[in-house]
């Protein structure tokens, strides 16, 4: 059994070792801007994305280090009032993209979550979001599938493992909220 743990944490460190760093640094950046241009940031994911999505939209409005001002952030996986009525009325691949066509205004940011990078409700939010004229960020895996050319920055976790990636955004996700507190409110 030691081993199989042994294993499974170096696998995870392995991948966290190859987490492309620039563009880390990148949507860090692209948050930052937006935040001190008074703009908010949507998330959106399945499943355990749809956890990380509202994980971040937490660590941002409430706080992640340091005590300071709310972040405005929306998770838009947790209103299950529009998730059933889209789904019923549209379908499940509108969930994401009716809710940023109503939240979004230019200069906002829309991270979209996909380990495939190829959830279809996922990638019809960052169409809509780009129709919007905000940024966007991919969070995913693999090869970075269709979310890699349709966003402006695409973090790539280099692994097919789904747990390994979901471990990586996480981690991701962390340092990007720590980049955007120092970055607004360090000297507090």
């Amino acid at each position: 059994m030691e081993k199989i743990i042994i294993r499974e944490i170096q696998e995870s460190i392995e991948v966290k070792n190859n987490i492309p760093l620039k563009d880390v640094a990148l949507a860090a950046e692209i948050i930052i801007n937006a935040y001190r241009q008074n703009k908010k940031v949507l998330i959106c994911g399945n499943g355990g994305s749809a956890a990380d999505a509202q994980h971040m939209t937490g660590e941002l409005v409430g706080r992640f280090k340091m005590e300071r001002e709310a972040l405005g952030a929306i998770a838009l996986t947790t209103d299950t009032s529009i998730l059933t009525a889209i789904g019923n009325d549209y379908g499940f691949e509108d969930v994401f993209s009716r809710q940023i066509e109503a939240l979004t205004e230019s200069g906002d940011v829309v991270i979209g979550i996909s380990t495939s990078g190829n959830s279809p409700n996922v990638l019809k939010a960052i169409a809509m979001a780009k129709k919007k004229s905000a940024v966007t960020i991919g969070l995913t895996g693999g090869d970075g599938g269709k979310l890699k050319d349709l966003t402006d920055v695409c973090i790539v976790v280099s692994s097919s493992n789904t747990p390994r990636i979901q471990e990586s955004h996480i981690t991701i996700i962390h340092i990007i909220c720590l980049l955007v507190e120092q970055s607004l409110f360090g000297g507090r």
